[in-house]
């Protein structure tokens, strides 16, 4: 449970140098103690029930919107951390089986075995990566640099690594073993010197001015749009207020996610008298919606980002791939609705999944842009967002009301931060109930609507940068990073042995 503090939006991360130090001891310990394996899976599940209680609280808020729901807070409170336990307990099931009597590569395949686990866990049943230990260093801009080259999971379990490495002090064989703290400790000085040059190396790069604005919206438009049948027409006003549009200036706005009640991608045009007066040809608009088709007599419905002109005109969509579990879709459909859960977003109509991720291309009215799309929940994941990088920006537009008053909306927003560095391009967030930010592409925000305000940001000029090591290859660098760790934990052994 003191783990969490580690994470945002507090990022105590010194606690995880005390915690995750005393879990592995603990394990060494009882390793010795005790030969009953079932019990190491629950020492872990343990460990893990601990840390997912205390962060990931905020899921069951989501319920409490819709009376229908509100049964279910007490389930979700417990079965959500009980079931994301279970690959903690993995971890320490896998460490008892492991025979060594090396403290350096017990430790080494700790590490291994968690990092790995982790990215199981971000993986399989569609996979939930949030709050790996990664993010405890959400502050540290200069350290996160690395990323750019081993990613979100390389880094994460370097973390874990750098967080247990103090036990080998207090569990070494001999004073050999230090050896390996200390290089773990030199590790993040360099890294963090890197992240100083990186920083700097960027700060010198020629600005590219655009003659045109992006826009981005931050907005605190009410949940209750969803349920009371609440008119399109106020929450369009309030959205066109809050853009303050210039008839002369060339803008292309950025709405959130789902942000107009009961409205599909092709009704908006209905309501184009609201844009008549403000809007002229020098606007686009990048805007969430709902969109339908119909296949086989089946109708389907889809999360979409949809590029409209001044008149309203589609130019451009993108459908949403990667769906969040019981909030846009039911794993094991047919079971669930059995048993009477549903959806809980679009009127409990189940979201069908977006086929392919395109970068979207806006050459019209003398715009110039490439843009990738990337809706709420899609930025958490970490190397599956795009197979080629000739984009100038991502655009992740999203809802967070869903969090409520919680770390949630903190927590959600980091994200992008991770997600910046990896592809070295800028993330453009627009966000009902949340965080709205222009990060550049070294994981610094520049800009920033903040959590519980109202307003806009404005992107005029842009630095780049050559492609990272990770956009080019992904997580084949956390794959090289896990073989350096098997041929590690090999050689320790056979020295050991010899």
């Amino acid at each position: 449970m003191i783990t969490s503090l580690s994470l945002p939006p507090f990022n105590y991360f010194i606690v995880n140098f005390f915690t995750f130090s005393l879990f592995f001891l603990f394990l060494i310990k009882k390793k010795n103690q005790n030969k009953n394996k079932k019990l190491f899976f629950l020492y872990g599940w343990l460990f893990g029930f601990g840390y997912f209680l205390t962060n990931l609280y905020w899921i069951s808020i989501s319920l409490s919107f819709d009376g229908n729901f509100r049964y279910l807070i007490p389930i979700t409170i417990f079965l959500i951390p009980a079931f994301l336990s279970i690959f903690y307990g993995l971890v320490s099931f896998f460490f008892v089986i492991f025979k060594t009597k090396k403290i350096i590569t017990s430790f080494l395949f700790f590490s291994l075995s968690f990092g790995t686990i982790e990215f199981l866990r971000g993986t399989i049943l569609t996979g939930f990566p949030w709050n790996l230990i990664a993010y405890s260093f959400s502050n540290q801009i200069e350290i996160l640099s690395i990323i750019s080259f081993l990613g979100t999971y390389g880094f994460n379990l370097f973390c874990i690594s750098l967080f247990t490495s103090p036990a080998i002090f207090f569990a070494r064989n001999n004073k050999k073993d230090m050896v390996v703290c200390i290089f773990f400790i030199i590790s993040i000085i360099a890294f963090y010197l890197n992240g100083i040059s990186y920083k700097k190396e960027f700060n010198n790069s020629q600005k590219k001015i655009i003659d045109y604005k992006i826009r981005i919206i931050g907005s605190q438009i009410s949940l209750d749009r969803f349920y009371s049948n609440i008119e399109p027409i106020s929450v369009i006003e309030d959205l066109i207020e809050l853009s303050s549009p210039n008839l002369n200036e060339k803008i292309i706005f950025v709405w959130p996610e789902g942000i107009l009640p009961g409205l599909s991608q092709k009704e908006l045009i209905e309501y184009k008298w609201l844009f008549d007066e403000k809007f002229s040809e020098n606007h686009l608009f990048i805007i969430g919606t709902n969109s339908q088709s119909s296949e086989d007599g089946v109708k389907k419905y889809y999360n979409s980002l949809t590029l409209y002109d001044d008149q309203l005109r589609i130019i451009d969509s993108y459908n949403k791939i990667n769906l969040v579990p019981f909030g846009e879709f039911l794993p094991f459909e047919k079971f669930m609705k059995l048993v009477g859960l549903r959806s809980i977003t679009n009127n409990y109509q189940p979201f069908s999944s977006g086929e392919i991720r395109n970068i979207i291309e806006i050459k019209k009215q003398n715009f110039s842009l490439h843009i990738l799309p990337l809706i709420c929940y899609e930025i958490i994941y970490s190397g599956k967002l795009f197979k080629s990088s000739e984009f100038d920006a991502i655009i992740n537009i999203s809802e967070d009301g869903w969090f409520g008053q919680s770390i949630g909306p903190e927590q959600h927003f980091v994200h992008s931060v991770f997600r910046s560095i990896e592809s070295g391009k800028y993330i453009l967030r627009s966000s009902n109930n949340g965080i709205a930010a222009i990060i550049n592409p070294i994981g610094v925000i520049e800009k920033k609507v903040n959590f519980g305000e109202t307003g806009y940001i404005d992107l005029k000029e842009i630095q780049i940068i050559q492609p990272t090591i990770f956009s080019k290859y992904g997580n084949k660098m956390f794959g090289l990073l896990i073989l350096l760790y098997i041929f590690l934990i090999f050689s320790f052994n056979k020295m050991h042995n010899e």
